[in-house]
């Protein structure tokens, strides 16, 4: 009888951490509240939705409860484009007039919002479309004269989305709220909200410690359009500041800036065509993307080493 001692192969090996690490990171997440905020461009790739819906569909079974808010800016865009309505962007945000309001109230709630709807249903999944509008989720005032009906969060009733991630169908599964960024202004008027604030608020106003980003970018860059893996509160300001950020980032990374500064503990920013990014990033120690924390890690590191 041979009493050689089995060996195990590095490939084994990586495999069996892999493993392990996935269940510490299912053991510490299940329960708690992820927010992810789904780009609208991601949106026009039917195929990439669908895989998306089966990574959230994988964290929910877990015990993970997602809350997901959505844009729709190439939706509306070319709704616009059809209806001949030109527009233009002040400070990174669209200038809302009434008639477009109604358009663009058609679209987020009507055409996006249904799509993501029926493919997270796809998966099994029980999840709920509605707007801001709905239930007093989104209080607002006109964030600026110079942009019409667009609005500024001033309050976020979480009754709704509370309820929805409580309910549960025969199968077990837990509700998923899908949200469209229209606010409700105390005037009686809809309101046009950025996405990104939309979800940033929200995930305030919830208590989320993790929320997710899902664009058509890495993450944040450098000047030398290099991947910065983990920024703090005063480092995103900088390049805020510095004009490093700029374009479609620049928005981002203020509603990032708030949440941070507002009890957000992990704030990532992550490529949607990455494939299975959110399970990735969720559990895994692999990092994917940016994360941005009020104070980073590596920096409490070297202020440890100093000590």
């Amino acid at each position: 009888m041979s009493t050689e001692t089995p060996t195990v192969s590095n490939a084994a090996k990586t495999v069996s951490h892999d493993v392990l690490a996935a269940l510490g990171y299912v053991k510490q997440f299940a329960g708690s509240t992820v927010v992810v905020k789904l780009g609208g461009s991601i949106l026009q790739d039917d195929g990439l939705l669908a895989q998306i819906c089966e990574d959230l569909a994988t964290v929910r079974a877990v015990g993970v409860r997602v809350v997901l808010v959505h844009g729709g800016g190439p939706a509306i865009n070319e709704e616009l484009t059809r209806r001949g309505m030109t527009w233009e962007f002040v400070e990174g945000l669209r200038v809302t007039t009434p008639e477009m309001m109604a358009v663009i109230e058609m679209t987020l709630c009507g055409l996006v919002n249904r799509r993501i709807v029926r493919a997270l249903n796809h998966t099994g999944l029980s999840a709920v479309g509605f707007s801001g509008m709905d239930a007093g989720t989104l209080i607002c005032r006109q964030a600026d004269k110079r942009l019409q009906q667009v609005g500024e969060v001033e309050r976020v009733n979480t009754q709704l989305i509370d309820e929805i991630l409580m309910m549960e169908d025969e199968l077990g599964y837990r509700g998923i709220p899908v949200i469209a960024p229209i606010g409700a202004g105390r005037d009686g008027q809809s309101y046009n909200v950025n996405a990104d604030w939309a979800a940033s608020q929200i995930a305030s106003a919830l208590g989320v410690t993790k929320m997710l980003f899902l664009t058509d970018q890495d993450g944040i860059l450098d000047t030398q359009m290099n991947l910065i893996p983990e920024l703090d509160a005063g480092e995103l300001l900088q390049l805020i500041e510095d004009g490093v950020v700029k374009g479609g980032m620049l928005a981002k990374a203020r509603t990032i800036l708030h949440a941070i500064q507002n009890k957000v503990t992990d704030v990532h920013i992550m490529n949607a065509r990455r494939p299975h990014a959110i399970v990735e990033e969720l559990f895994t120690d692999h990092g994917v993307g940016t994360v941005c924390r009020l104070r980073s890690r590596r920096r409490e590191a070297d202020l440890s080493d100093k000590a």
